[in-house]
Parts: C-alpha cells; sequence; structure tokens
C-alpha cells in the first residue's frame, strides 16, 4: 500500500483552503494556513493556472481532504458514474459514507487519519462484527461501536462526545456507546472544500 509523506500543512498551504488534517491544530492560530496563507516554494511566487490545472488542484483537493489514493477516486468516481443521479453529487456521498469517515463525523476522533488508524487497529465493531477497512462503505441502519469500553481510549472519547453535535445522518446512543447510520448523507448535508463539477470535468476529459 502507498503512503503519502508529504507534510498535512504543505497540503493545505499549496490548495489554499483548511483541509483539517492535522484535527485539533487546524481550529488553532498554530495552523498553516493562519500562519503561511502562500503556497509552499518560493516566497510570492504565483503561476497561473491552466483550465487542465484548475481542475487537478480541485481533484487533488479532495484526495487529500479524504486522505484517499489516486486509484481509489478513481474507482469512486467510476461508480458515481453508474449509479443514478447527478455523478458529483454520488461522488461525495461515497466519500462521506467510508467508514473512517463516518467516525471522524461521529466526534470519535479528531482527524481522519486517526479515525482510519484506529479502524486499521481494530477499535471498532460494524454491526457486531470486527471491522478493519477504514474504505468500507456504511449503509443505513448500520451500528457501530467500541470493541473495548474499557480501554483508557474510549473513555476519553465518551467523555468528549458528551458536548460534540454529530450530523444529523448520524444519532449517537450514550447509553451503549453506539452510532448508528440513521440515514445516507444528501449532497446537502455534506461539508466539503471542493467544486465537484471541476472534479466530474477532469475525470471526463
Amino acid at each position: 500500500m502507498s503512503r503519502d509523506r508529504e507534510p498535512a500543512c504543505k497540503k493545505c498551504r499549496r490548495e489554499g483552503v483548511k483541509l483539517f488534517l492535522k484535527g485539533e491544530r487546524c481550529h488553532t492560530a498554530k495552523c498553516a494556513i493562519e500562519k503561511r496563507n502562500f503556497p509552499p516554494g518560493i516566497r510570492g511566487m504565483k503561476r497561473r493556472l491552466s483550465e487542465y490545472g484548475i481542475r487537478l488542484r480541485e481533484k487533488q483537493k479532495l484526495r487529500h481532504f479524504y486522505g484517499v489514493t489516486e486509484k481509489a477516486i478513481r474507482a469512486y468516481f467510476a461508480k458515481a458514474a453508474r449509479q443514478k443521479g447527478v455523478t458529483g453529487h454520488n461522488l461525495l456521498r461515497l466519500f462521506e459514507r467510508r467508514l473512517d469517515n463516518v467516525i471522524f463525523k461521529a466526534g470519535i476522533t479528531p482527524s481522519r487519519k486517526e479515525a482510519r488508524q484506529l479502524v486499521r487497529h481494530n477499535h471498532f465493531n460494524l454491526n457486531g462484527r470486527k471491522n478493519n477497512i477504514p474504505s468500507t462503505l456504511v449503509r443505513e441502519n448500520d451500528v457501530i461501536t467500541f470493541r473495548d469500553t474499557n480501554r483508557e481510549f474510549t473513555k476519553n472519547r465518551v467523555e468528549v462526545l458528551k458536548n460534540y453535535v454529530a450530523p444529523t445522518w448520524i444519532e449517537y446512543a450514550t447509553k451503549d456507546t453506539s452510532f448508528t447510520v440513521k440515514h445516507l448523507p444528501t449532497f446537502e448535508e455534506i461539508e466539503s472544500p471542493v467544486d465537484v463539477q471541476l472534479i466530474v470535468e477532469y475525470y471526463s476529459r
């Protein structure tokens, strides 16, 4: 499996927007966008992007935002194109349904990267069964639970979740510390920094 070793803050600076790749740090004055809101490299050097370059940067923004490889995003696009409805809307909905993204959206972790790592380390059950595949697409009424509620990590996250407001399509039950996908997210419920139409144009060229 490929590994992206580029510093997270450089990705945000290159795209010119916060991609929230470093969790809580992104909400403080230490965020790279707050301190150095210019592309990495020679300071003050601006490059005019071509039509292709604009669409490429938008695609890269989406890839870094969800932390997926080029191969994965192409597979998602092909699947979205086969589904009924608007391809761009379908594409974002597929990304939102990823297990690591759902865990992040539920407020369990401060970043998608951490959520992906915890899934791989067998911290969660999906519908009562162990699942360590971050790219698993959740379905309506799926239930996510912690595998070991006695771990210090779990106890700390439960405290944080008391003050967290999850998206309307995720329901948190304090009684058994479970998360239920009430319904699949609609395009209007997805918060994304990309212009998805440009990404569709990039892959349709």
